[in-house]
């Protein structure tokens, strides 16, 4: 028998499809960075409203959320009539109507929008994989302490713990981008799928970390200025440890130089950056 949902139950529903909305330069879903304000359904429409940390956030990545909520609820087999709104932005009016519109983002923008939205996603993207991959290799290296550092650039898809959230989340992100799944597919790789060469696996990884923890920073960062500007919003937002996704809840982001992962016979001697 199929459960009739009631109006709660609908918006629940509304809101936990919202999960795959994605802040693009964060790469956490906008219901764990307490980023929907308010979602209201009556009947079937619904009437949801997002928030930022900033006024003065890009308005690309504000308009790219609030298109892909609407999208997302539009799909929703129940609903009829979406309103999306983003609230208190420099250019909340001018997205606003462009959504009301369906003007999509050269439409809301005109001339000011010089490319679509397209190769923002994939940018951010290959940024994602790019940190997921760091993530999977530095714990393998710290599993395994005796690991030549060189030797992660032959690590497999089979080496990685099976049934485990970094490897998933790993997983999802080559997904995304095209990148084969197969046991034998090799983790170090950039988003075109070349691996690089043996001498290169150090800055290869040094440069992957990089990425990882400007994603991370500028993450908590973010919430913390979401805290600041609306009181209360803390309640909103999905804690998490700090450098993991919602779903890699085993993951342990205390910093560990690459240097001291490395066997002391090794040539290759990296200078840790500041964090």
């Amino acid at each position: 028998m199929t459960a009739t949902l009631t109006p709660p139950d609908l918006a629940q529903e509304a809101y936990d499809a919202l999960a795959v909305v994605l802040d693009p330069e964060l790469d956490e879903p906008i219901t764990d960075l307490g980023f929907v304000r308010s979602l209201v359904v009556d009947g079937t429409d619904v009437v949801a409203h997002l928030r930022l940390p900033t006024s003065f956030c890009s308005p690309s990545f504000a308009y790219l959320m609030a298109s892909d909520t609407k999208d997302v609820l539009v799909a929703l087999p129940w609903v009829g009539r979406v309103v999306v709104e983003l609230d208190d932005h420099h250019d909340s009016d001018q997205i606003n109507a462009g959504l009301a519109a369906d003007a999509g983002y050269r439409g809301t923008f005109l001339h000011e929008a010089e490319k679509d939205l397209e190769e923002l996603r994939t940018t951010f993207r290959r940024k994602a994989h790019t940190a997921a991959m760091e993530r999977c290799l530095t714990r393998l290296l710290r599993a395994e302490p005796d690991r030549a550092l060189e030797s992660v650039g032959t690590v497999a898809l089979s080496d990685l713990p099976r049934d485990d959230a970094t490897t998933a989340a790993l997983l999802r992100r080559r997904a995304a981008l095209g990148l084969p799944d197969h046991a034998d597919a090799l983790v170090l790789v950039d988003h075109e799928g070349t691996a690089p060469e043996a001498e290169q696996v150090p800055m290869a990884l040094r440069r992957a970390r990089s990425t990882r923890i400007s994603i991370d920073g500028n993450a908590h960062f973010c919430r913390g200025l979401l805290r600041t500007r609306y009181p209360g919003s803390e309640a909103e937002q999905t804690h998490r440890t700090d450098g993991a996704e919602a779903a890699d809840a085993a993951y342990d982001p205390t910093f560990v130089p690459l240097a001291t992962l490395t066997r002391r016979s090794t040539h290759h001697h990296l200078e840790e950056t500041p964090s």
